[in-house]
């Protein structure tokens, strides 16, 4: 069973369709009695890091999430924001992250746009995985997945990082630390490779 986090943000539906098609049984999760019994879970997140997590504070699930996941080692896999959440901090904001994995999100800096690239890394860009992973099972290391953000995340130990994209400069496009997974592209808009990365999650 996955457990998809609906707190008003993140593409929700594609989500569902995707397990939907797959017949992998799902939930949503809007409050935090939604969420007894999680076996594993999804964090999805778009927009502006202070505005995300003050919707998931207001949605009384912070703290149950926090015991699922520190407590009782339930999988979860952040996306986009949702990834950048597991930080300790974002440049983009003032609130804290939910640090569950020791590290900061920062805005891409002038390199990036001397380089002539621009703002915000939107599009289809290769991942790169670095470290043998089951989240990427069955994926091929030419993949390219949908990107849309403007930060990155920037983890304190390079242990943490399962794969990378380069644009301008190499930053970490997936993270993992024990039941902790994170990807800062959009599986759900990323056609077979995404598809098959929310399965392996599923199988996990």
């Amino acid at each position: 069973m996955i457990t998809i986090i609906n707190y008003g943000l993140g593409n929700i539906k594609a989500f569902v369709n995707i397990y939907k098609n797959l017949n992998i049984p799902y939930k949503l999760a809007s409050n935090a009695s939604d969420l007894k019994d999680a076996k594993k879970i999804i964090l999805p997140g778009v927009g502006a890091f202070d505005y995300t997590m003050e919707r998931l504070r207001k949605s009384g699930m912070k703290e149950t999430l926090h015991e699922l996941v520190l407590k009782h080692h339930v999988p979860v896999l952040g996306i986009c924001v949702g990834m950048q959440m597991l930080a300790r901090s974002s440049e983009e904001g003032i609130l804290a992250g939910l640090d569950w994995i020791e590290g900061d999100v920062k805005k891409f800096n002038d390199l990036i746009l001397m380089k002539g690239n621009f703002l915000p890394h939107m599009g289809w860009n290769q991942v790169r995985v670095t470290r043998n992973n089951e989240l990427f099972q069955n994926i091929d290391q030419e993949s390219r997945f949908y990107f849309l953000h403007s930060y990155y995340f920037e983890c304190n130990n390079n242990n943490n990082i399962i794969a990378v994209t380069d644009y301008g400069d190499q930053f970490a496009s997936a993270v993992n630390l024990e039941n902790i997974y994170g990807v800062q592209f959009h599986p759900e808009k990323s056609h077979s490779a995404g598809i098959q990365l929310l399965k392996n999650f599923a199988d996990l």
